[in-house]
């Protein structure tokens, strides 16, 4: 698995545009710092809230490119920031420049998201075709679907996450080519009919009937203004009498269609109800962006500057540093409490760092990945929690060997009860970063980002290499016969020949006790007493002072549970 990991990073290196090391963040590489400022029509109409959905778009479209750990901003309240880590594409700086509209356009044609090839024979076609002086009307698929605009549409595949960062609104008078933000579909559109200011309110609620019963079906309310209204039922008495797809129409924000519902009345009064398989989220989540659509602002760019590191490579530095210096003392630890045993941990926490630094590098070359400090701080945390692990599966073989089982067989046994611990507690770390990655911001983010994978990779080496590794271990000398530098000298873990078997009884060596199978029976090693409970070491205090009592020449005593044969009797059973 790592070999494979890290010949796709070097092929990447070599054929694409992949690196040997991951890529940084904002606080420790520096980046692209763009204001922008809002342009309203009208000096009322920026607030607090329209500057948060803008940041709220911006941010969909810089993700949407690839780009991580992007922090966008408001600046006094009036201004936003957006800073882009390293040195972003033209491209990733116009989705940042561009204004987010709304547009209401008639749908033209609509056909799958993949790309398909195009006709030579219809296109020759079309072209053949008298080119018409004007339009019978915005849905005029003659008119706005020319040769050019359809090879356009065969060419387009929605399915491409690349396809789908809008931010490129078309010319409002022409046909434009969009897709379907969830990739699903691609349209040809006609010109612009309603912009999205004369939008007056969008609200999410379960659809009624004319009698007010409810239908138990989430809808998308709308309301256009005294503007929009006219403008509105003039579109639905055209699209209300026309075959699908010329019955639709689709409403476009930031280049990109987010629903495109059919009309199947005239819409005099200009509320409307969009309906279909909403969910309560995607309902809300479409009258947000109407909503969004009613309040039209333009940027016009104050700035365009490179921003030095927050942070920088000083403290990149001293957070490896830490981690070196947490690591030397895990290993230290691990050789001093488990001796040779103790490589194992050292070879372990080298795979993991190997097999987490390749994930990491990896992940910066396909998903745009940026490790930041918080990031790095995770891994920190990683160690402790990758060395937990060893500690609990060493400490089940110790106690194991301490009751008696032979190396092989107590690694089998003692892995089968560390395997469940390790789950357990990997399960809680796993969901605590999970947790605070779904709910946090910013560079918290990053820190569980890294605490989720180190968690995974910590299963993924426990199992395929710790474990694997200990029953190679346990076929060798050194380790079977507890050599005192394997770290499972029988002497130091307090092995004896009289071993405790519960309620204050001990047995001697492979004595059987009561209501035990004889499978029960382990192996004696023959040691020091060191390293028992009080209960053990009373308990074979007992049997030893019992064994040293010298013999006497009373007749034997045979007691039943009778009374009456509770006197001695002279036999000789």
């Amino acid at each position: 698995m790592v070999v494979a990991l890290f010949a796709s990073i070097l092929a990447g290196t070599r054929w694409g545009d992949a690196s040997l090391t991951p890529n940084l963040a904002l606080d420790l590489e520096g980046g692209t710092q763009v204001i922008l400022e809002p342009v309203p029509e009208a000096k009322g109409d920026v607030t607090a809230e329209t500057i948060n959905q803008a940041i709220a778009v911006i941010r969909q479209r810089v993700d949407a490119s690839g780009v991580a750990e992007a922090e966008i901003t408001s600046q006094g309240g009036d201004k936003i920031v957006v800073a882009l880590p390293g040195n972003p594409s033209e491209e990733t700086l116009d989705l940042v420049r561009t204004s987010a509209q709304m547009e209401f356009r008639p749908v033209l044609v609509m056909g799958a998201a993949a790309a398909t090839p195009t006709d030579p024979a219809a296109a020759a076609a079309a072209a053949a075709q008298p080119t018409k002086e004007a339009p019978d009307g915005p849905s005029d698929v003659a008119y706005y679907v020319t040769p050019e605009v359809q090879a356009e549409f065969d060419a387009l595949d929605c399915t491409l996450p690349e396809n789908r960062t809008g931010g490129v609104p078309g010319d409002p008078d022409e046909a434009f080519v969009a897709c379907d933000q969830e990739g699903l579909a691609k349209f040809i559109l006609g010109p612009v009919e309603i912009p999205g200011a004369d939008i007056k309110s969008a609200t999410s609620g379960m659809g009624s009937t004319s009698t007010g019963a409810s239908t138990g079906q989430w809808v998308v309310n709308l309301e256009f203004t005294g503007e929009g209204t006219p403008k509105f039922t003039e579109v639905t008495t055209r699209l209300a009498s026309s075959a699908a797809p010329l019955n639709q129409f689709a409403v476009v924000l930031d280049a990109l269609v987010i629903s495109a519902p059919s009309v199947n009345e005239v819409i005099p009064n200009g509320q409307a109800q969009i309906s279909g398989s909403f969910t309560r989220e995607s309902a809300e989540t479409l009258a947000n962006q109407l909503n969004f659509g009613s309040l039209p602002i333009s940027f016009e760019e104050q700035s365009v500057q490179q921003i030095s590191a927050t942070l920088g490579s000083e403290q990149l530095q001293k957070g490896l540093l830490a981690g070196v210096f947490g690591l030397l003392l895990v290993v230290v630890y691990s050789l001093f409490q488990y001796r040779a045993l103790g490589m194992v941990t050292v070879a372990s926490l080298l795979v993991a760092a190997v097999v987490t630094y390749g994930i990491i590098t990896f992940l910066s070359w396909v998903q745009g990945y940026r490790l930041s400090l918080p990031g790095v701080a995770g891994l920190i945390v990683a160690i402790g929690i990758t060395a937990d692990s060893f500690i609990v599966y060493f400490e089940r073989i110790r106690d194991e060997l301490r009751d008696g089982r032979p190396l092989g067989a107590a690694i089998d046994k003692g892995w089968e009860r560390a395997r469940r611990t390790i789950l357990a507690s990997d399960a809680v770390n796993f969901t605590a970063a999970v947790v605070l990655y779904l709910l946090a911001v910013g560079g918290v983010r990053g820190f569980a980002f890294t605490l989720g994978l180190t968690t995974l990779v910590d299963l993924l080496v426990v199992f395929l290499f710790t474990h694997p590794v200990m029953v190679l271990l346990g076929r060798t000398r050194f380790f079977a016969e507890g050599h005192p530098a394997s770290g499972l000298d029988p002497r130091r873990l307090g092995v004896d020949t009289v071993r405790y078997a519960g309620r204050g009884r001990v047995a001697a060596p492979g004595q059987q006790t009561k209501g035990a199978s004889p499978s029960d029976v382990r192996e004696p090693v023959a040691v020091g007493s060191g390293g028992m409970t009080i209960a053990e070491r009373r308990a074979a205090a007992r049997a030893a002072e019992a064994a040293s009592v010298p013999p006497h020449d009373d007749p034997p005593t045979t007691v039943t549970d009778d009374p009456a044969a509770g006197r001695p009797e002279g036999s000789d059973r």
